[in-house]
């Protein structure tokens, strides 16, 4: 199935690599250009497979779904949210530096690297938000790796949404006895 280029969005195809333009950037991608074939016609991009081996196969959908992220991300971008769990954990944005507090004897400021914007929305909440589902993915564990979310009390910070099991504790084994 060949991928739809909405308007706005610009690709060409030239010496193995992708080049994707659009309203909120552009971005480049390497091809293996021994196992596909990439062209743009008829308002779409086409990814055809040089093989029926196992790995022109995977190389095939690998390639159609990176071009189809970027055409994605130039057109509309990519959010991940994170949100700060526990008693004093707070985040605050001062320029593009992000300074957070999250119950260690000193402030973690992060600075996001080129290409990604840090939003603060009250004060437990972030937003990573970029062109590349990549590295706005990369950076939101980069971040959430500072404080992962412990299993006892639950306090850290993680992904909006995400269950973190708990775990029942000391107090609970004692009672087993």
């Amino acid at each position: 199935m060949p991928v739809t280029i909405p308007s706005g969005v610009n690709v060409t195809v030239n010496d193995g690599e992708v080049y994707v333009k659009g309203p909120k950037g552009e971005l480049r991608q390497r091809i293996l250009t021994d196992i596909v074939a990439v062209r743009v016609q008829d308002g779409g991009v086409h990814v055809d497979r040089r093989g029926e081996a196992r790995s022109h196969r995977a190389a095939h959908g690998l390639t159609r779904t990176l071009i189809t992220n970027m055409i994605e991300g130039v057109s509309k971008g990519f959010r991940k949210s994170l949100e700060l769990q526990g008693v004093g954990y707070r985040a605050a944005k001062s320029g593009e530096k992000l300074n957070l507090s999250l119950g260690y004897s000193h402030p973690v400021v992060f600075q996001p690297p080129k290409g990604i914007a840090l939003s603060v929305e009250g004060q437990n909440k972030i937003h990573v938000d970029g062109i590349d589902k990549q590295q706005v993915g990369e950076v939101a564990a980069e971040i959430r790796s500072l404080r992962p979310p412990e299993p006892y009390k639950g306090k850290g910070i993680r992904y909006e949404g995400e269950h973190v099991r708990r775990k029942l504790g000391k107090a609970a084994k004692a009672g087993k006895k």
